[in-house]
């Protein structure tokens, strides 16, 4: 979905699911930036590159959603999500990781799916939000 389309949808009413997109590696935050532009209902509100940062701007920018990578220097992604999920119970967070993912991972620290980097699609985001996400 274009900023246009997002800003369409907010003149109608409906306010987009804002997200924070965190990831050590610059070039994957852009990848994740339009994985999220090209979701109808969703739009970047910030980045961060690391699992302390990730704290942070969470507390700033009250995103609806995170998608954090698991591994990252310093705090990683699954320490942050724990932090994260507990200080913000409704926070949808996705994990995601290059390698396969382990279900397990998942519901251990919080995260709502823990997904392959590959398998990042707007459809998947949107399966997440709605499954995850406030009724």
């Amino acid at each position: 979905m274009s900023a246009n389309a997002n800003e369409d949808r907010m003149s109608q009413g409906e306010s987009p699911v804002s997200v924070l997109v965190v990831d050590d590696q610059a070039s994957f935050r852009r990848a994740l930036r339009e994985v999220v532009d090209a979701t109808e209902g969703l739009v970047v509100v910030g980045e961060a590159a690391s699992g302390e940062e990730s704290l942070d701007a969470a507390a700033e920018l009250a995103p609806g959603m995170v998608i954090i990578d698991k591994r990252m220097p310093g705090m990683g992604g699954i320490e942050a999500c724990r932090r994260l999920t507990a200080r913000h119970p409704d926070l949808v967070v996705l994990l995601v990781s290059r390698e396969d993912p382990d279900p397990a991972v998942a519901s251990s620290c919080g995260a709502a799916a823990f997904v392959t980097k590959r398998d990042l699609t707007p459809r998947l985001l949107m399966e997440v939000w709605r499954a995850h996400g406030p009724g």
